[in-house]
């Protein structure tokens, strides 16, 4: 190999080798599949003011925190965490 490919190999092989960042929010079929659910009961449980989600320009997207969080706080209690106590008293979405 010449020069230049041996450098390009090495900046391939460098940037593999850097662990993929974890991503902040997921999309509503990421979540059902993540939950074994359809995306159908997250969208009615998002509508409902039972699940987190933001909307941006009519995309619901899922913060990956809450789902941290929620999963968190259910081993942690080593109980049933319901999904609503991370959504805002009184927000549903239309």
């Amino acid at each position: 190999m010449e020069t230049s490919s041996l450098a390009r190999a090495a900046r391939v092989r460098a940037v593999a080798a850097v662990p993929a960042e974890a991503p902040r929010f997921y999309s509503v079929a990421q979540v059902a599949g993540m939950l074994g659910m359809s995306p159908m009961t997250v969208y009615r449980a998002i509508s409902d003011g039972q699940f987190p989600a933001v909307r941006i320009r009519g995309r619901l997207i899922i913060p990956a925190r809450a789902l941290e969080e929620m999963a968190d706080a259910a081993v942690a209690e080593q109980t049933v965490v319901d999904g609503s106590g991370w959504v805002p008293a009184g927000v549903a979405v239309s």
